[in-house]
């Protein structure tokens, strides 16, 4: 390793002034849906966060990416295929039931990725991932050799992208106390320091622990340094498709190291429906207010309508007295009736459930089927980039990691590769499906006999 490397803390912030615009916009985006999500610089388990006057944008990430969470990692299918290559298939075509086989193998090598997945319990750490992206627009997950998956917040990270848009390099910053790093490292790094300061020059109690990924060759090389120091048997070289790390991004743009967010798309509305959420609660608490009024020279004493148990009887004029009321009704209604369409344009976006059923009383489960299908659509592109750089480099590592263990074979390189099912592709399946049952639909009036020519 080269010594130039080692200065991990220096390279960190420079690359976090890029990072700086990205940030920000993701903690305005996770103010206004779930601010625990992006937090501000120096937060601790005491600060408090803001809340927010409105629950849409929260109930829109949450069943979004419980959507995503579903389509990408199906429950009861695996999201992937060990493709064989034509070449392969044209051997195994030559020896009768070869093919049958092989299939079969294939179908065991892929039950035991999925209960890898299942057993270490990535759906938690995903989901988690999928929520930051919604709202941050970035994520980086880590897939350590042993275990599920661990998932670091933009403000955790820093990434460097090539003008392709590949990773070159992953920086990863934690601090964490002294009295919880191992005693080896705790020895090192009182070794570096030299002898034991006096009390009043005691070192921090934290330490700041970086860990560094960058792509030299066709190879990742990862190594963690803290104060300065390598931490022992942290080396590590993977190659450029099985990486730990993985730099996720909802959107791709060039020439840019961070993605943007899906609630960015969409943060004027949302801006929108907190003020106006807000001058609406504020509004409804005045006037929810009761004051009496009581004329100053007539015969009805205030303490006397004051006092008065409910039910109560006492001496009076009833013209004397008289109730205080705001008198905007309309302009109120007004604000409920805009915040109501900018919840339902919002409901559009994030695939809620109430925004497909149209307000009706005969709405049939074709319409709803077919508004479902043109909102699920819509997120074509982001299956296809996640599909890219989260899934199959997920499902490579995973697999490099169970071989490593011995716990599926060695394949020949080149022979099977896996391919993702979900997402893009169970997209366009669905489409075939579709055009199907319209042409069976358009056969039906011929008759059965037309119907089983095909």
């Amino acid at each position: 390793m080269q010594t130039g490397d080692k200065d991990c803390a220096k390279k960190y912030e420079n690359l976090s002034s890029k990072r700086t615009t990205y940030l920000e916009r993701a903690r305005e985006a996770a103010k206004l849906t779930i601010p625990s999500l992006v937090q501000e610089e120096g937060h601790t388990y005491s600060t408090k966060l803001y809340t927010p006057y409105q629950g849409v944008g929260a109930r829109g990430v949450n069943n979004l990416a419980s959507k995503l969470l579903l389509s990408l990692l199906p429950p009861n299918a695996p999201f992937f295929a060990m493709r064989l290559d034509d070449f392969t298939i044209q051997e195994l075509a030559q020896t009768e039931g070869a093919r049958a086989t092989v299939d079969e193998a294939l179908n065991k090598y892929e039950r035991a990725v999925m209960t890898e997945i299942e057993n270490s319990g990535m759906r938690s750490p995903i989901f988690e991932a999928l929520k930051q992206l919604i709202v941050a627009g970035n994520v980086l997950l880590y897939l350590p050799a042993e275990g599920g998956a661990r998932v670091f917040p933009l403000n955790r990270y820093v990434v460097r992208r090539d003008p392709m848009g590949e990773v070159i390099e992953v920086i990863v910053k934690e601090t964490m106390s002294r009295a919880t790093l191992p005693e080896d490292i705790q020895e090192m790094l009182r070794t570096a320091e030299g002898d034991l300061p006096s009390e009043n020059n005691k070192k921090s109690d934290e330490v700041n622990l970086y860990t560094k990924m960058y792509r030299e060759g066709n190879k990742f090389i990862l190594y963690q340094e803290i104060e300065g120091q390598i931490v022992p048997n942290s080396y590590g070289k993977y190659p450029l498709d099985k990486a730990p790390m993985l730099a996720l991004r909802w959107t791709r743009i060039d020439g840019e190291d961070y993605g943007r967010s899906y609630v960015e798309e969409y943060i004027g509305d949302l801006i929108s429906l907190e003020g106006l959420s807000k001058a609406i609660l504020e509004a409804s608490a005045v006037s929810a207010k009761v004051v009496f009024m009581v004329a100053p020279n007539g015969t009805t004493r205030a303490r006397d309508i004051a006092g008065a148990d409910n039910g109560g009887i006492v001496s009076g004029n009833a013209a004397e007295v008289s109730t205080l009321q705001v008198q905007k009704q309309a302009d109120m209604s007004i604000a409920s009736s805009t915040a109501a369409t900018i919840t339902e344009r919002l409901s559009f976006a994030f695939l809620m459930n109430s925004a497909v059923q149209r307000a009706g009383e005969r709405v049939t489960a074709e319409e709803v089927r077919y508004m479902a299908g043109e909102l699920e659509d819509a997120l074509g592109g982001v299956y296809s980039i996640l599909s890219q750089e989260f899934q199959l480099p997920m499902v490579n590592r995973i697999i490099a990691r169970m071989t490593k263990k011995k716990k599926l074979p060695q394949l020949p390189k080149g022979v099977a590769n896996p391919t993702i099912v979900t997402g893009l592709e169970a997209l366009g399946r669905g489409h075939d499906m579709n055009k199907y049952q319209a042409f069976l639909q358009a056969l039906a009036p011929l008759g059965p006999q037309a119907v089983g020519q095909f």
